[in-house]
């Protein structure tokens, strides 16, 4: 999503695009539509040069495993406890950027193959614009990852915009207080985030998440847990 422009692009349900963050930007670009998925979305790839591959491109065994956990934790009837141990790097495997440019702008991109094991034809958060993905220049940019029934139904990247927006609340007291109503729902994850003054929020309520940053000081910050 584009915040000096607010627009944004989306796809979802694809089998044989290399890179999906690559067509996302194209149709925000190129096809007068914010989402695009499945066969249709695989047809504008095609018709506009973009790369296709065999479905065996995506096997790794890392993710064939961690697939094969979550089957025999729902054999078992949940995780957690004495069932089954699963971990949130097994449940999920979302990357996401925010940016801020010189000139003010805002950006955010998020891409994600899904929660692991989930139903043929389910759609998280990641491509929903305003659930796991926003960009607004007055106000942030967000990218979010977890539990995507929960960020849809919270309104995630959005409410943080609007609270900051229509509230005036600063960035880390808006992301913590959307991140707390997800919580509230039953929702784990987390997100990060980019105000127009460039201050950051990267809160979670799991054990530990994936991230970095890298200011105007050129000093990069990579973390995984507190």
């Amino acid at each position: 999503m584009d915040g000096k422009t607010l627009r944004a692009g989306a796809v979802a349900s694809l089998k044989h695009i290399k890179n999906p963050i690559n067509l996302a930007r194209l149709v925000m670009e190129k096809s007068g539509h914010v989402m695009m998925d499945g066969e249709g979305a695989e047809a504008f790839a095609a018709a506009n040069g973009v790369e296709l591959v065999d479905q065996k491109y995506f096997y790794t065994e890392e993710r064939w495993q961690a697939l094969q956990k979550m089957k025999e934790a729902e054999k078992r009837g949940g995780v957690g406890g004495k069932k089954f141990i699963v971990t949130d790097q097994d449940r999920h495997g979302t990357v996401g950027a925010v940016a801020l440019d010189k000139n003010g702008n805002l950006a955010a991109a998020t891409s994600t193959g899904g929660t692991t094991n989930k139903k043929a034809g389910r759609v998280g958060d990641s491509p929903i614009i305003g659930g796991g993905t926003y960009a607004n220049n007055a106000t942030c940019a967000v990218s979010a990852t977890g539990d995507g029934e929960y960020f849809i139904r919270s309104v995630v990247a959005h409410d943080i915009s609007a609270l900051m927006e229509y509230r005036g609340m600063k960035l880390q007291e808006a992301a913590q207080m959307v991140l707390d109503k997800v919580a509230k729902l039953g929702g784990t994850g987390g997100l990060i985030a980019i105000d127009h003054d460039g201050n950051i929020a990267l809160p979670f309520n799991t054990s530990g998440m994936y991230r970095g940053h890298v200011g105007v000081d050129g000093e990069f910050v990579v973390e995984i847990y507190r």
